[in-house]
């Protein structure tokens, strides 16, 4: 079965998970992306949240949180979809990219809103009493 891989970055505020949504998708996914070859989880993480959000991640604080698979948004049947969640502190002021149409700050019962993947993700830290 295809694989992606992809790195997220979970920042949650007043029992809220930050949430991003592309130019021209309808779904919200937690932010972060896909590997460049060579590049680690950090390294990935450190890219993404740069490209997407114009923020910098401290690369001392960050943490993991854990792996999360479903079928792959959007995507073929059977194309999964594989996440690596970290939560991080960052520096600089939090706004969308050219990439990045929307960011929003959504809890458990937005679950219209979101991927397959980000569903459970949104149950695991919901179940956790992280997320509304």
């Amino acid at each position: 079965m295809p694989i992606i891989d992809k790195i997220a970055w979970i920042e949650l505020k007043e029992g809220k998970v930050l949430s991003a949504r592309s130019k021209g998708k309808d779904r919200f996914f937690l932010p972060g992306g896909k590997r460049e070859a060579g590049e680690s989880d950090e390294e990935t993480l450190i890219r993404e949240i740069r490209e997407e959000l114009s923020v910098e991640i401290d690369t001392a604080s960050i943490e993991w949180v854990g792996e999360f698979s479903d079928q792959a948004y959007g995507h073929a049947e059977g194309i999964e979809v594989v996440m690596r969640c970290y939560k991080a502190t960052f520096s600089g002021e939090l706004k969308e990219s050219h990439e990045i149409e929307e960011i929003a700050w959504l809890n458990s019962w937005d679950t219209d809103k979101i991927s397959h993947v980000d569903k459970k993700i949104f149950k695991f830290l919901h179940e956790r009493g992280e997320l509304e």
